[in-house]
């Protein structure tokens, strides 16, 4: 309850918009859509965890008996999500987000990938590298868009196999333009719209020339294949703000010609003698900027795994499969093996061979008696070397006959690759953008207050959350008045009654009813129970 009006103010009744719910059910849309963001809030991960709570406590909170049962609650979720306005709701979101002011957080986006491993057996997905389990198993990706601060602002999922370049052009530029961040229709005058900011993984200079030149949209990334050295004298020292934090740094920058185009060239020498290579297409931003802009980009990193262990955010919502386009094109299995084999007898070909030219060059300098020996091991590596040099040319003919890139239609009916449902999984990620944010916006509030933000706001959030409270309705006067029990130690009490001034200033009004929400804290509080 004491989210509730981050929750609002964030946009979670914008659901009403997009929307339409049957005026006859007992559960009406504001209800369903609260108990998804308080169940995300509460850590409760999944509609079946709701059988392991009290549903009268829970209910009380939605202003009703009891909150639905796991079956109601599942049926409500598929009645959603066959309305297909997740992308929509995204959007409507994003223009309340940033639509105040145009400096705004938005003006850098951070952009990467998150792979979502898939340990089911109905669907048939590509195989993915999972770096933190250092295996390729099946798995989808979903593309994240996040903030200069961080903050969540949208989220695609790849169907297949396609990269970060291909993510970006073909489908979150499109949906940037849909709510209105960006423009598709630029001119010479048009200045920079945004800037995107990932890793390497989307690096190719002429994929960064052709987004300045069609969208205006600058790119700031780290450089591959840096081999030359800059001279330790041209660095100088810079204050650097990275995530509200101020760093020293050696900072130095340089035009650089990639793929025949010129960028801009930031490096930042380490201690260690390392230089950290920038590159970035901006014409304007300061060097500093630059540097705290991609050192920053961590926060992403730091909000996936949040995520991962708050929210649970790679569970499943709903089961099942859904086909995917037979025109798209992917890389042929059969081709893709056949390489694989191809690189891992090579392998094996350059480890004989160095061991058979050192004895080739050790018997043309060895004594007589050595020869016969040396003889012997030479004959026994060029009949191997001979052997494998004939799997190559039966491998390599055996390639040639396939297409490297083939589509869906031309694979086997059964092996044909799906997709996991996204509709639901869209639904569930965009209210959790919003209540990340509402967790994000409370802990933020209530820093002030406390003596070590950065370590303590978010665990006062989550104490504050899993706390008793006491509501009080007073329908004469039309207010609902919410009482947090005290917390573990007394200056978070101190905070949180700093934190209820606060929220009652919003004079947030409790939906569907005409209740007006007054916080207090016990520990500050005589109130009658």
């Amino acid at each position: 309850m004491f989210i509730l009006p981050a929750l609002l103010s964030q946009g979670l009744l914008k659901t009403r918009e997009v929307y339409q719910f049957p005026s006859n059910h007992y559960y009406a849309l504001e209800s369903i859509v609260l108990t998804i963001a308080f169940m995300a809030l509460a850590r409760i991960k999944n509609p079946e965890q709701l059988k392991q709570c009290k549903p009268g406590e829970l209910g009380r909170i939605l202003g009703l008996d009891r909150v639905p049962e796991v079956r109601c609650l599942r049926e409500k979720i598929k009645l959603l999500t066959q309305q297909q306005q997740a992308v929509n709701l995204n959007n409507l979101l994003i223009q309340d987000w940033y639509s105040s002011d145009r400096e705004s957080d938005a003006d850098f986006l951070y952009i990467d990938g998150h792979v979502r491993i898939y340990y089911g057996t109905k669907a048939n997905l590509p195989a993915k590298f999972i770096s933190r389990q250092k295996l390729c198993l099946s798995a989808t990706t979903e593309y994240w868009v996040n903030d200069a601060q961080g903050m969540p602002v949208m989220m695609i999922i790849g169907e297949l196999t396609e990269k970060l370049q291909t993510a970006i052009e073909e489908s979150i530029i499109p949906q940037l333009a849909e709510s209105g961040l960006i423009t598709l229709e630029i001119t010479e005058a048009t200045k920079v719209q945004c800037t995107f900011i990932f890793d390497r993984e989307a690096y190719e200079p002429a994929f960064f020339m052709r987004l300045w030149n069609l969208y205006k949209i600058a790119i700031i990334t780290y450089r591959k294949n840096v081999k030359d050295i800059w001279q330790e004298h041209s660095f100088k020292s810079s204050t650097v703000t990275v995530s509200s934090q101020s760093i020293n740094m050696d900072l130095c920058e340089g035009k650089i010609c990639l793929g025949g185009y010129f960028f801009r060239e930031i490096r930042r020498l380490s201690e260690s003698g390392h230089q950290t290579a920038i590159v970035t297409t901006h014409p304007t931003l300061e060097t500093d900027k630059i540097a705290g802009r991609m050192f920053a980009r961590w926060a992403q990193e730091n909000f996936f795994r949040y995520l991962i262990y708050d929210y649970d955010f790679d569970k499943m919502i709903s089961f099942g499969v859904e086909p995917i386009d037979t025109d798209k094109k992917i890389v042929n299995p059969e081709y893709r093996k056949v390489n694989h084999q191809l690189k891992k007898l090579r392998e094996k070909i350059r480890r004989v061979e160095a061991k058979f030219y050192p004895i080739v060059e050790q018997t043309l300098n060895a004594v007589i008696d050595e020869i016969p020996i040396l003889t012997v091991k030479q004959e026994a590596y060029l009949s191997t070397l001979d052997s494998y040099y004939e799997q190559e040319k039966v491998i390599l003919l055996k390639r040639a006959e396939l297409s490297p890139r083939i589509s869906l239609a031309q694979m086997p009916e059964q092996a044909r690759y799906n997709k996991l449902k996204t509709e639901s999984k869209l639904l569930m990620n965009v209210i959790k953008m919003i209540c990340y944010r509402a967790e994000s916006a409370v802990a933020s509030w209530i820093s002030p207050f406390i003596g070590k933000p950065d370590d303590e706001k978010r665990m006062i959030v989550k104490q504050i959350i899993g706390a008793n409270a006491d509501i009080i309705p007073d329908y004469k006067n039309c207010t609902l008045t919410i009482v947090l029990h005290s917390l573990s130690a007394n200056r978070y009490n101190v905070a949180v009654n700093e934190l209820s001034k606060l929220l009652n200033e919003t004079e947030t009004v409790f939906p569907g009813t005409n209740l007006k929400l007054i916080f207090k804290s016990s520990a500050f509080s005589d109130c009658e129970r």
